[in-house]
């Protein structure tokens, strides 16, 4: 490890998460629960290097969707997994429903303030 690294800037983590119907998988540094109540904070992604040759369209995709995003937010009830990870895998996009099944968002009651009523 070099002089300035830490254990905590090492992390790796696995996010896969629900949009408009696609199952996105994402690699990142930095997933909290972050300042926004009911979203989880992403940042710090991380993309496979350009040295193949055979090169993952959706992987392609997710970059330029990413670009100059500093941080970003998903909803809590879009999230399906987060794995703290060894080694970077390819982000990718793929449909929502399995072969064997559907991948389906946990339904979350909605919190409101409770009215107190003069």
């Amino acid at each position: 490890m070099k002089n300035g690294d830490s254990m905590e800037n090492k992390r790796l983590f696995r996010v896969s998460y629900l949009n408009q119907g696609q199952c996105y998988e994402i690699y990142a540094r930095q997933v909290s629960q972050g300042g926004l109540f009911g979203f989880i904070e992403i940042e710090g992604l991380i993309f496979g290097e350009r040295t193949q040759i055979v090169v993952d369209p959706t992987e392609e995709q997710l970059q330029r969707e990413f670009e100059g995003v500093k941080r970003f937010y998903v909803p809590m009830h879009a999230i399906v997994r987060i794995d703290e990870v060894e080694k970077e895998g390819v982000s990718r996009i793929t449909s929502s429903e399995a072969k064997d099944g559907n991948v389906t968002t946990f339904p979350v009651p909605i919190y409101r303030p409770t009215d107190t009523g003069s």
